[in-house]
């Protein structure tokens, strides 16, 4: 009796876990069709499309000594003083920096200047592109909570045959 009562238990807790992970892929699923349909993906812009933007709105140029405008001799996001002929980017706003350390900034921290705060894009363009990447990022999570799950149910349970 003790054997059918364990044998009835660790039944019902490996259903358990099959029905979560069952219930995990079908919403898994539908965000995925959901997140497919043609006016979502418009409005979304990749990493490459919103640099490009960047770069249309402030194009790299080449540093000289003759580009010394209001005594900017250094970077404010790295704090290194700049070199003869590294690329940068002059914003509207007259603040320069290295073209590598203000595309990191506005791409992961904001779009604006690291100094006044100016915009850099528009609002729309970069509410597209935090969609994307938080689109993105949500998609991994998603995988990772189906290998816990799964692990659990493959080393937390005594087999049962």
């Amino acid at each position: 009796m003790s054997a059918l009562s364990d044998f009835l238990y660790h039944l019902k807790t490996i259903t358990k876990v099959f029905f979560t992970l069952l219930v995990l892929e079908v919403i898994i699923l539908i965000r995925s069709i959901m997140g497919l349909s043609p006016k979502s993906d418009k409005s979304l812009i990749t990493s490459n499309q919103y640099l490009n933007l960047i770069e249309e709105t402030n194009p790299t140029i080449r540093y000289t000594k003759r580009l010394r405008m209001d005594q900017q001799t250094e970077c404010a996001v790295c704090l290194s003083e700049f070199e003869e002929d590294e690329e940068i980017r002059k914003l509207k706003c007259k603040h320069i920096f290295h073209k590598d350390c203000l595309d990191r900034w506005l791409q992961h921290c904001s779009a604006t200047c690291p100094l006044c705060r100016n915009k850099v894009l528009p609002d729309d363009v970069v509410a597209s592109y935090h969609r994307m990447r938080d689109r993105v990022d949500s998609d991994e999570s998603d995988e990772d909570v189906i290998l816990m799950l799964s692990a659990l149910h493959g080393t937390g349970f005594p087999r049962i045959f």
